[in-house]
């Protein structure tokens, strides 16, 4: 047995207990989730909420760090790893904050962040290795020819700019390289999966603007890049919760910008701000304040912890952080900006087709009203909803049959929108077991009015800033 073995198991002692019950209450249909969970999903899910919810709270620089440890790359996987240039001009990096003010409400305040500096952003190229086995080793060849050889395998035109989860604080590409390969075969593209700045020590818009250059990269490569100019209708934003959070607000930047007919100076020339040909996205992050009604009522099915249940969290040195703010991701004054909370959004109009996924999770309402408006805006959606399905549950319970739906379903719209395919706004509801489909009419989803969403998110807001004052003053 080895030392990753031997900490597991250490882990997993104490919730015996927990899986003693979760065990007992489905074997015998004491719970709610054995209607719609087999025994393998009922204990991850239960044993992943125990240790988020009744394990001691971990500081947040001790949760990033075991985040970003690499689990190495081996099997059918090609990685590429590169390093995208500082932009020579500082056009990107203004015109983000041009869009960040003409989002905000009449009269709101200008500035309200620290302006980030434009820096060198790292990514990872993500291909299927189809020649390989599930323990094949990485090739010792340099990242250029390892670029190259991937490219041999890809057939299709997709290019997929992915963002990974973890709540803007955790984890990066090597998190996510499963998620990137299977998307990779399944689009039979590639996949250019970003490493963009963290939180708390890199707070809004620095993620944002790590998205936007590697967006301008992709169209306008810098001398010296491994990849040839790729065409917008060959590229779609797809990304997991926070990720998707990213997805979203890329996409509302790339609108303001187009509103206000700008143009954007890259590699000594005037550059046009197109959009991408579709913006994929699984469980979406899309208010950040946790405001909606289901992050509450959907607690049983989701292993992310309730707002209800938050604990203090430890201090370190990175959090908390002067001048004190109570979330992580950005400061109070933000956190109802549209590229902060999607949510918040006004507009989508003349957006790209989108295709956005939930299950029965805390970010449920949320998703669907993001859906709802868009596509009361006459943009095309996709959405699906997975009947009792926690959190980015297709990347969790390996092997489920609804997740392989799924992957299935997000690659095919990728597919789709990336071949110049027509797409029409759809919905539908899979049913965990029997995995038929209802259909969903997608303008129906929401079931509050905006104004009604944005007071809720406003009272969210004024209710974290004050635990977070009497907090400052223990």
């Amino acid at each position: 047995m080895d030392h990753k073995q031997v900490a597991m198991l250490k882990a997993l002692i104490p919730k015996v207990p927990v899986m003693g019950k979760t065990a007992l209450s489905h074997t015998f249909g004491f719970s709610e989730q054995s209607k719609y969970w087999d025994l393998r999903s009922a204990l991850i899910i239960d044993v992943l909420r125990s240790f988020m919810i009744d394990s001691p709270p971990q500081s947040i620089g001790k949760l990033q760090k075991f985040s970003l440890r690499d689990p190495g790359i081996k099997g059918r996987i090609w990685v590429s790893k590169v390093t995208i240039p500082r932009p020579e001009e500082d056009d990107i990096r203004q015109a983000l904050f041009q869009a960040i003010e003409a989002l905000k409400e009449p009269g709101e305040a200008a500035g309200g962040y620290k302006e980030p500096e434009l820096m060198p952003v790292e990514a990872e190229w993500t291909g299927y290795r189809a020649g390989a086995t599930e323990k094949s080793a990485e090739l010792k060849i340099p990242e250029e020819q390892k670029y190259t050889e991937m490219m041999k395998e890809v057939t299709s035109p997709t290019t997929v700019l992915y963002f990974h989860g973890g709540a803007f604080f955790l984890m990066d590409p090597s998190s996510h390289r499963p998620t990137c390969k299977r998307l990779a075969k399944l689009t039979k593209g590639r996949v250019f999966s970003i490493r963009y700045r963290l939180a708390p020590q890199n707070p809004f818009p620095s993620a944002l603007l790590d998205a936007l250059v590697s967006y301008f990269t992709l169209l306008y490569p810098p001398p010296g890049s491994l990849h040839e100019a790729v065409k917008p209708e060959h590229i779609v934003f797809a990304g997991d919760s926070a990720g998707g959070n990213l997805c979203l607000v890329l996409l509302q930047t790339l609108l303001s910008f187009r509103r206000q007919g700008l143009t954007i100076r890259w590699d000594g020339e005037e550059r046009e701000v197109p959009l991408p040909a579709g913006v994929a996205v699984c469980s979406p992050w899309a208010d950040v304040t946790h405001s909606s009604p289901s992050c509450e009522n959907n607690a049983a099915f989701d292993y992310l912890p309730p707002p209800s249940t938050n604990a203090p969290i430890p201090k370190d040195t990175i959090w908390p952080v002067e001048p004190a703010r109570s979330a992580l991701y950005a400061n109070d004054a933000l956190l109802l900006h549209p590229l902060v909370s999607p949510l918040a959004a006004k507009s989508w109009q003349g957006s790209c087709p989108l295709y956005i996924e939930t299950g029965r999770e805390l970010l449920t309402d949320e998703d669907k009203h993001v859906a709802a408006k868009a596509a009361e805006q006459k943009v095309p959606v996709v959405f699906e909803e997975y009947e009792a399905m926690p959190h980015c549950f297709a990347m969790l319970l390996d092997g489920l049959p609804g997740g392989r739906v799924f992957f299935e379903s997000w690659a095919s719209f990728i597919s789709d929108v990336t071949h110049g395919k027509s797409v029409e706004t759809s919905g539908k509801k899979i049913l965990a077991k029997s995995l038929k489909e209802e259909k969903v009419d997608v303008v129906g989803l929401r079931e509050s009015s905006d104004a009604a969403v944005v007071e809720r998110m406003r009272e969210r807001v004024q209710m974290m800033s004050e635990k977070a004052g009497e907090k400052s003053k223990l």
